[in-house]
C-alpha cells in the first residue's frame, strides 16, 4: 500500500459558499475566546479555507492555511491504518494478541497480554490504564512544572511501564474506556512487525504517497515545529477560572508518540482523510473493519459517538453523522471530519487549549447541518 496515490484536483470555492462556517469561525474568537481559528473545506472538487482571529496574539500576525500545529489525538487515524495495512499485507491479524508480538511486556497487576487483542487496542476495549492519567505522569504536565518537564524524554516502554503500575479499567473487550496507551503498543507491534521505526512506516505509507509535505512525526529531543506555524496557546491545565495563558509551542512530544505526536496541517489532514475515506488507503475488508465501532456511551468521552479503529463517528444535533478523528494537546486543540465516502471535509484548528468542544461542534454543524 505504499505506491503513490493520487489526490482529487480540487477548485476554489465560490465566494460566498461558506458563509455560515465563517460567522462559526468569528463566533469562536469573538464569543469562546479562543485566539485564533482556521477551518479548511472540501466539497464537490472544490476547496475552500477560512480563518478568525491570529496565529501570534503579541505581533498581530493573522493565520494562514499553510501552517503546521500539533494534531494530538488525529495521530491514532495514521497509526490504525498503518496497523491495517499490514493486516491487508497478511502479515498481522486483528485478532493476534499482544504477546504474540511483544512478549512478557503487558503481564501482572491484573494484566495478561494473551486476553489482548489488536482490535481491542485500536478499538480502545482492552481495558488497559492510560499512562497520560497517572497521577506520577499527570503531576509534571500542570502550571509552571510544565516548563520544567516540557523536554522530558520517553522511550514507549517507559510509558507502557507507567500505564501497567495501575490496575486495568475493565476485562479485555468489555467497554470502551480512552487509553492512550493502547496506539502506543499498537505502534510498537509494528516497529517488531516491521523492523523499522514507526516515524519511517508514517512516512512511507503515508506521508509520502500522499504528498503530504507538512505532516511528520517529530523525533525525540524535536521540541519544534519545522516549518510556519501559530504559537499554541495552553493554560497548563489551571484550575484558576481567570488562567494565565502560555507559549506551548515547544515541547518533546514523545510522550505521545503514536498516540498523538504527529505535525500537519488543514491541507494535509482533508488530503488524508479523504484518501481514506476514499478507499484509497485501505482495502475494503480493512475499511469495513476499521468503520466497525463500539459504543462510547457512559465512558466520559466525547458524546454522541461511536469510535472504530482509530476513527470515530460522530452524531451532529441535526441528526448529521460525520466521521474522522480529533486532536487536543497543549495550546493545540483540532479537528477533521466528513462524510463517510471523504468527498465532503472539514479540518478545523484552534491555536488555543481553553475554548472547548463547543467551538468544534458550532463549526460542524454550520458546514454540514446547513443547505449550501
Amino acid at each position: 500500500m505504499a505506491t503513490h496515490v493520487t489526490a482529487l484536483d480540487l477548485t476554489p470555492a465560490a465566494p460566498g459558499a461558506h458563509a455560515p462556517v465563517q460567522d462559526a469561525l468569528e463566533g469562536a474568537v469573538n464569543n469562546a475566546g479562543a485566539p485564533g481559528i482556521v477551518t479548511e473545506v472540501i466539497h464537490d472538487r472544490s476547496r475552500w479555507f477560512g480563518s478568525a482571529g491570529l496565529s501570534d496574539t503579541a505581533t498581530g500576525r493573522a493565520r494562514t492555511s499553510y501552517e503546521q500545529f500539533r494534531i494530538g489525538s488525529a495521530t491514532k487515524a495514521f497509526t490504525a491504518t498503518v496497523v491495517l495495512q499490514l493486516a491487508a499485507e497478511r502479515r498481522i491479524g486483528l485478532d493476534d494478541t499482544v504477546e504474540q508480538w511483544l512478549p512478557g511486556l503487558v503481564h501482572g497487576n491484573g494484566y495478561d497480554g494473551r486476553a489482548v487483542t489488536i482490535r481491542q487496542l485500536l478499538n480502545q476495549t482492552s481495558g488497559i490504564f492510560a499512562y497520560n492519567n497517572a497521577p506520577e505522569f499527570f503531576v509534571n504536565g500542570i502550571g509552571a512544572t510544565w516548563y520544567e518537564h516540557r523536554h522530558d524524554r520517553y522511550a514507549p516502554e517507559q510509558l507502557v511501564k507507567i500505564a501497567l503500575a495501575h490496575p486495568p479499567y475493565a476485562a479485555p473487550g468489555e467497554r470502551f474506556v480512552y487509553s492512550n496507551t493502547n496506539f502506543v503498543l499498537a505502534a510498537m507491534i509494528v516497529e517488531k512487525v516491521t523492523g523499522r521505526t514507526f516515524a519511517q512506516e508514517i512516512d512511507r505509507r503515508i506521508v509520502r504517497p500522499l504528498d503530504l509535505p507538512g505532516t511528520y512525526l517529530p523525533a525525540t529531543g524535536d521540541a519544534g515545529i519545522r516549518g510556519p506555524h501559530p504559537v499554541h496557546y495552553s493554560t497548563l491545565f489551571s484550575a484558576d477560572p481567570n488562567p494565565q495563558i502560555h507559549d506551548a509551542t515547544e515541547m518533546d512530544q514523545s510522550y505521545a508518540w503514536s498516540a498523538g505526536g504527529l505535525v500537519s496541517t488543514t491541507g494535509d489532514l482533508t488530503r488524508f482523510f479523504g484518501a481514506l475515506f476514499g478507499g484509497r488507503l485501505l482495502p475494503a475488508e480493512q475499511m469495513s473493519e476499521m468503520l466497525t465501532t463500539v459504543d462510547t456511551d457512559g465512558s466520559g468521552w466525547i458524546p454522541a459517538t461511536r469510535y472504530g479503529l482509530g476513527v470515530f463517528a460522530q452524531t451532529l444535533s441535526c441528526g448529521v453523522t460525520v466521521w474522522g478523528n480529533g486532536g487536543a494537546t497543549y495550546g493545540s486543540w483540532s479537528y477533521t471530519m466528513g462524510t463517510r465516502d471523504g468527498r465532503h471535509l472539514l479540518a478545523i484548528h484552534v491555536n488555543g487549549d481553553w475554548s472547548g468542544l463547543s467551538v468544534f461542534d458550532d463549526v460542524l454543524s454550520a458546514e454540514f447541518c446547513t443547505e449550501q
